[in-house]
């Protein structure tokens, strides 16, 4: 069975399928903010979705961070490892892209097991 958890006329935030939680881009509610901030808002919201689903960051097996820019990887580095399951920390790429709103500095993307 798949679950569907906040489904909206284009996507849901969340999919759980067969024990696997995926997770959509997450991007910051405020774009006024700077990556360092941004980031940790970013990863309350996954925190947040994961508890939905079932799941947290322990479980996280794939982490996908996209960049506005590549220059700002120390700020979202320092939140992320703040943040981060040190015991089970998952595999991670980071790459700098072009996001669909101009303002957000980091999107990440997250499949999670239950």
């Amino acid at each position: 069975m798949i679950q569907h958890i906040e489904p909206g006329p284009r996507m849901s935030e969340a999919v759980v399928h067969d024990g696997i939680v995926f997770l959509a881009g997450q991007v910051a509610e405020d774009c006024t903010t700077d990556i360092t901030t941004q980031t940790r808002q970013v990863l309350a919201e996954i925190d947040r979705l994961l508890a939905q689903a079932g799941s947290d960051k322990s479980k996280i097996l794939r982490a996908q961070i996209f960049l506005a820019s590549i220059g700002e990887f120390a700020g979202m580095n320092s939140a992320w490892d703040e943040w981060v399951d040190k015991a089970a920390p998952p595999s991670r790429a980071t790459v700098e892209a072009k996001l669909a709103n101009p303002n957000w500095k980091v999107e990440i993307v997250i499949t999670a097991a239950i």
